[in-house]
Formats: structure tokens, C-alpha cells, sequence
């Protein structure tokens, strides 16, 4: 399992879009609602200009996505990591946070924000990842966790 990552341009609205409502939809379901699904071409092609994205790649097929970006010197904002249900649990989303701590040499700060009943991803960016949950908030009617991971 070769993976790759190719920096997305406007031109991958489309494919994102199916990669988004692929790895999100159960989000939706589970909450009613969810920012990252159900996105029109034009919210994704702002989106991809607001947070440069980088497909990920398995094989040269798209399976997903990581999103960053810079929010002041040194502290990076991580908007999206995902990847398609079928592709979950291999390891692509450590290799991802790897790939962003890499290309963005200069970070001191990385963070994020999940919600906070996904016990999954607590234990993905804490266990795996070496991120701290610092704090909680709403989004929407959603509870989320604020992770940051320090250099």
C-alpha cells in the first residue's frame, strides 16, 4: 500500500465533495448536521482556497483528505482529516498528521477540533497522534474537543 499525497486545486472540488460526504455522512446522521458534508462545488472551491487540502492517495486512488492551515506564526489549524469508511483503521490518518508535520517545517503548534462523543478520534489524536485535548466548546449543537499537539 503505496501512499501519496497531491496538493488539491480548485479543479478537485468535485472529487472532494465525494470524499467529504463519503468519510462524513455518518456525522450527519449521528448529529442532524455536520459543516464538512453536503457541500456545494462552490463551498468546497472556497474551501480549498481558505485550507490548502492535500488528497491523499492509496495506490494512486483518492481515499482522502488533510486540510491546514496557517492561523498565526507557527500555529497550523488542522480543518479536516478524513478518509473514506472503506479505507479507516489502516494507518492512513497517523501517516496524514506525519505528512503535515513534515511539510510545514516551521509549526510550533498544531490544533484541531473534534467532537468530543467520537471516543475514536480521542484516542486517534491522543494515542496515536501525540495531540492534548486543551479544552471543549460548541459548534452548532455539537460538543467538540480542542486538541493541540506541540513541538
Amino acid at each position: 500500500m503505496e501512499i501519496e499525497y497531491r496538493k488539491a486545486d480548485i479543479a478537485d472540488a468535485e472529487l472532494l465533495i465525494g470524499i467529504y460526504n463519503s468519510a462524513f455522512y455518518s456525522d450527519y446522521l449521528k448529529y442532524g448536521e455536520c459543516p464538512a458534508y453536503g457541500k456545494t462545488k462552490e463551498m468546497m472551491e472556497k474551501s480549498i482556497i481558505d485550507y490548502p487540502k492535500f488528497i491523499i492517495l492509496i495506490d494512486s486512488k483518492a481515499v482522502g483528505c488533510v486540510s491546514c492551515k496557517q492561523a498565526e506564526v507557527g500555529i497550523y489549524e488542522i480543518g479536516c482529516l478524513c478518509v473514506v469508511p472503506e479505507f479507516q483503521g489502516k494507518g492512513i490518518g497517523t501517516k496524514a498528521i506525519q505528512f503535515v508535520t513534515s511539510y510545514y517545517e516551521d509549526w510550533d503548534i498544531f490544533t484541531l477540533v473534534t467532537p468530543m462523543d467520537k471516543s475514536e478520534n480521542i484516542r486517534f489524536y491522543t494515542e496515536k497522534c501525540g495531540f492534548d485535548m486543551v479544552s471543549t466548546e460548541m459548534d452548532g449543537n455539537v460538543k467538540v474537543a480542542r486538541f493541540v499537539l506541540e513541538r
